[in-house]
């Protein structure tokens, strides 16, 4: 009865399911680890910003370029304040406000970002307090350049003078006069009544969209293989069914309803082919040998 396994067709359709079946697990497992490594990494940069709390201060040299390694460590730099902006559309809380960013100038006269703190409100700089004068070493967190469209940058241009939408060398280089840092650092005590900024995740580390859209395809591809082992026995059966009941002689119901519509459709064309041909016969010319002489 399975003797239809051996068939071109049937052995079309094993070669695909022992293809796919592996595939979908090979893929399914893939995005499980993904989402596995990134739970992983989640959990070390919480660990690594705990820690980094605790850990004494280097200096800024030693700990650039910044990585997701370096990112939150402590980090240290001596110079004099330059120029002022403000980054506008921050939330701090809950609540929206906008960040007090200054250029450090260092020695060498390249420049480091430094988010002196937050205040509540639209960015206005009256309400944002001078930078404090002469030479200061400043210690914060180190943070990597931002990207717009990530950790609520915004990614809206046309803003007004003295103020950005990202803290990065790419944006900052426009606006000031000196070379900058591919990085910067937030204050871990704000000045002048301002209040800290918290240090944020290096990108790529947290449970975001990403991370749970792998763990949705792992569900998928899974799901996936299950329908072909599922689809492979219903095929099974039926063709098992259809094979056990041609050895008895059964034909189902609807192939008899089929048979008999096409015989009698066959015996409707044959009798109007049969009237037509009459009717073609009558209107022929009739042979002149034939026409009766009165």
């Amino acid at each position: 009865m399975y003797r239809f396994l051996l068939t071109p067709r049937w052995w079309g359709i094993n070669v695909f399911v022992l293809l796919a079946i592996p595939f979908c697990i090979f893929m399914g497992s893939w995005q499980l680890s993904r989402f596995e490594a990134r739970v992983q990494d989640h959990r070390a940069a919480g660990e690594q910003a705990a820690a980094a709390r605790t850990e004494a201060a280097r200096p800024l040299a030693r700990l650039l370029p910044v990585s997701t390694e370096t990112s939150g460590k402590q980090a240290t730099a001596t110079g004099r304040y330059g120029k002022q902006l403000l980054v506008p559309g921050r939330e701090l809380d809950g609540e929206r406000g906008f960040y007090v960013l200054t250029l450090l100038r260092v020695d060498g006269g390249k420049a480091l970002p430094v988010v002196r703190g937050w205040l509540p409100g639209n960015a206005d700089p009256a309400k944002a307090p001078a930078a404090p004068t002469g030479e200061v070493t400043v210690t914060g967190a180190l943070q990597a350049s931002e990207s717009p469209g990530a950790n609520g940058v915004t990614a809206v241009g046309g803003l007004p003078a003295g103020q950005t939408g990202a803290i990065s060398s790419a944006s900052l280089v426009n606006l000031v006069p000196y070379e900058v840092y591919d990085a910067w650092i937030t204050l871990a005590k704000a000045d002048s009544g301002m209040r800290a900024v918290p240090a944020t995740e290096p990108q790529g580390t947290g449970l975001d969209l990403k991370a749970f859209q792998n763990l949705g395809y792992t569900g998928e591809w899974f799901v996936f293989a299950g329908f072909v082992v599922f689809m492979w026995f219903r095929l099974l059966r039926r063709e098992a069914e259809f094979a056990r009941d041609a050895e008895l002689g059964l034909v189902p119901e609807h192939d008899e309803e089929a048979t008999v519509t096409d015989t009698e459709a066959t015996a409707e064309t044959e009798t109007a082919a049969e009237a037509t041909a009459r009717v073609d016969a009558a209107d022929a010319p009739q042979d002149a040998d034939n026409i009766p002489v009165r």
